[in-house]
């Protein structure tokens, strides 16, 4: 099964649902919903059968530093920065992926992908971070898709022990790097070519063509294709034209 969607909802919600029956909630990154009534309309506007992943929040995986704190507006006390991002063993973290899950249960998300910065990097005391987290976590009644970035994409046997360990979905671009894990699901998220997080690029016939090769090739039972680029909306028609 090829599930197509887009990251957000470009041209807008009301024209998207007649089009498309997938889509990844980008706004949980920055900062999550202030009531429970907005998760709620949330669900409620989306036609049946439509299927919502979302990205977990930053105070999860992003340190206060992160520029992505400032568009959010979100000042952290220097004194606490050492508490937030990186899957640290804190408080704060544990309380952040609560509230996460919490936004996931009541919109009946599927997936929650816990997208970590290129400043996490593969060393030992964050793999020890990672594997903390992923062990102590409430899972219950979601998937988690992880997307390591930076020093881990140079070391996916580490990746694969990780994802494989704690039956997490591996989060990649299928055109720069291949899912190490073993889950029935694939989750791709589709960034550009060219060059890394090229969001200005747009997918020709023969990039697409070549993407379902490589879902061909795949032993998953399900992929999700979520295109993030700027052209996202008519790359994930196309596809679906294809299918």
């Amino acid at each position: 099964m090829i599930k197509v969607g887009c990251c957000g909802f470009p041209g807008g919600r009301k024209s998207y649902f007649k089009e498309l029956s997938l889509a990844e909630i980008q706004s949980t990154f920055y900062k999550l919903p202030a009531k429970e009534e907005t998760v709620r309309k949330w669900k409620a506007e989306a036609p049946p059968g439509f299927e919502y992943t979302l990205k977990c929040w930053q105070a999860v995986t992003h340190p206060p530093t992160s520029p992505t704190y400032r568009k959010a507006r979100i000042e952290v006390e220097p004194s606490k920065f050492d508490r937030y991002g990186f899957l640290r063993p804190t408080e704060e973290v544990f309380d952040a992926w609560k509230k996460t899950k919490r936004v996931a249960d009541l919109l009946g998300a599927s997936i929650i992908v816990v997208q970590c910065p290129a400043s996490f990097k593969c060393s030992p005391e964050n793999t020890d971070n990672a594997r903390n987290f992923f062990s102590s976590i409430d899972r219950k009644g979601i998937e988690i898709a992880w997307e390591p970035r930076g020093t881990w994409l140079e070391n996916p046997e580490t990746v694969k022990r990780i994802v494989d360990e704690f039956h997490l979905i591996h989060c990649v671009d299928p055109f720069w790097d291949q899912p190490q894990s073993a889950h029935s699901i694939t989750y791709f998220r589709l960034h550009g070519k060219e060059r890394r997080y090229n969001y200005r690029y747009v997918y020709t016939p023969q990039d697409l063509k070549n993407l379902l090769s490589m879902i061909k090739s795949l032993k998953a039972k399900t992929v999700y294709c979520l295109f993030n680029n700027l052209q996202m909306r008519t790359n994930a028609l196309q596809l679906l034209e294809l299918l």
